[in-house]
């Protein structure tokens, strides 16, 4: 499936503040005074382990934000798996700017491999049965968009972006508000007629409750695999399920056979290891 790239508008002002950052008060003073202006060089993108790219084009960004008279050129694109030593772009030009933003470009790109790359393992635990996995809203505040673009180009789906996507009542919602039925009613009555309704439950007689409320989805937190099991039966399709607590791909097989619609993965988001990635300097 083709994957859509994060509109070019809402990328650049999160490649120029990074850049920026990096800059700071003075610019790149190493730089600056080892490299004469004039020098040029011819780099390359290089993947030092295997996973799966997603962010090339930002990265890209950031070389071309620093200097447009740097010359791209990728090998491979966003969905793309890499072995270790394979090329993932080259990259050559102005030697100021190609190591100028070096780092920030590779920040991106590091970053969002890694989670498209540890979305990929999950996914790929998962195949042969009809759950989805999903991220959440665990995101580095500012790349939330990015974080979930890496999601999808690894293979897995987006949960809701924000607040104002749908309505998720959690423990502490239930808590305050005195129950799930009075929770989902006031929901209800706020809220417009394509907001759907999800409730999050710890317990066979929650999810009887939230089922018998009519709620679009059901979060089924943090339960044992035999528990699951019977509230997916018990929901007979009535809510969509979702899966969620400490998930991994060696405990996501497991948890995909009890029939649940999706399992939902914070981790991929706030805690993914970055793909090693580096810039080799290939000659002038």
């Amino acid at each position: 499936m083709s994957i859509s790239p994060v509109p070019a508008l809402m990328v650049e002002p999160l490649v120029r503040a990074a850049l920026l950052e990096d800059l700071g008060r003075a610019g790149d003073v190493t730089t600056d005074a080892i490299v004469p202006p004039t020098q040029r060089a011819r780099t390359a993108l290089v993947a030092r382990q295997a996973g799966v790219v997603a962010g090339l084009d930002i990265a890209c960004m950031a070389f071309r934000m620093m200097d447009p008279a740097l010359r791209l050129l990728a090998k491979r694109r966003d969905g793309d798996a890499v072995a270790p030593g394979e090329r993932i772009a080259s990259i050559e030009g102005p030697a100021r700017g190609l190591l100028t933003a070096e780092r920030t470009a590779l920040n991106f790109l590091c970053h969002l491999s890694g989670i498209a790359t540890a979305t990929a393992s999950i996914v790929a635990a998962a195949a042969g049965q009809k759950a989805r996995i999903v991220c959440t809203r665990k995101t580095t505040p500012g790349l939330r968009g990015l974080q979930k673009y890496a999601v999808r180009v690894g293979g897995g789906s987006n949960h809701r972006f924000g607040l104002d996507d749908a309505v998720l009542i959690k423990d502490n919602h239930i808590a305050i508000a005195g129950g799930i039925s009075p929770a989902v009613e006031r929901a209800r009555a706020a809220i417009g007629h394509l907001v759907k309704i999800q409730v999050e439950v710890d317990t066979l007689d929650q999810l009887q409750e939230a089922l018998e409320l009519g709620v679009d989805a059901v979060l089924l937190d943090n339960m044992s695999l035999p528990l699951l099991a019977e509230a997916v039966s018990i929901t007979s399709g009535r809510a969509i399920t979702e899966a969620s607590g400490r998930i991994t791909p060696e405990t996501a097989p497991a948890i995909a056979q009890t029939g649940v619609d999706l399992i939902s993965v914070g981790w991929l988001t706030h805690s993914a290891p970055a793909l090693d990635i580096g810039l080799d300097y290939l000659g002038p």
